[in-house]
């Protein structure tokens, strides 16, 4: 499933994001980025020791990533250029701006992966496991956000002509699919 929106093609794949060929793959991790569960252990045991030593670096330097941020680090032994690192929300309810600070996960990393120049990016879903941020709300508010900043940024300034959602769980797929139609 794949919607156009200005040049860039958003689409929607169900696997290892870890396997896939492009230019930025983005983990969601932990303000530490130390190498968790999930896609974030994932990536890191995928990618290898020089992506543990990088984010020591940036531990040292900035203490951390915040959540709604995101830092970048080369993939290692991964096929990409790199990797953005994002933290996302953890779920409370509601009612202290998770969408918000996830809505921020997804400028952070289309931000630095602009700056870099990357052609292409691959998402995973972004606080919908242990953080329990419900999936729908995230889905929603991951297309939207994209959405509104392909729309906002002009081609010049956008160098993305791909953006790809891949979900670990075939479920999380549908829900993106069936979400990403309303695009259309």
């Amino acid at each position: 499933m794949q919607v156009r929106i200005n040049h860039v093609v958003i689409s929607v794949s169900t696997g290892d994001i870890t396997a896939w060929k492009g230019d930025i793959i983005v983990n969601a991790s932990n303000s530490g980025l130390y190498g968790g569960g999930g896609v974030d252990g994932a990536i890191h045991r995928a990618g290898g020791p020089q992506i543990a030593a990088e984010c020591a670096l940036i531990r040292q330097k900035q203490g951390g990533v915040m959540p709604g941020e995101a830092a970048f680090t080369t993939a290692g032994r991964l096929p990409n250029l790199g990797i953005i690192h994002t933290v996302g929300p953890i779920w409370k309810g509601g009612g202290a701006g998770e969408e918000t600070t996830l809505a921020r996960c997804y400028i952070s990393s289309l931000d630095l992966a602009c700056a870099r120049g990357a052609r292409s990016i691959a998402f995973p879903n972004i606080s919908t496991g242990v953080y329990n941020f419900p999936k729908k709300l995230a889905c929603e508010t991951a297309l939207s956000t994209i959405a509104d900043y392909v729309q906002s940024t002009g081609p010049d300034k956008l160098p993305l002509e791909t953006i790809t959602f891949i979900c670990f769980e075939p479920d999380n797929a549908r829900l993106y699919e069936e979400t990403l139609k309303t695009y259309i």
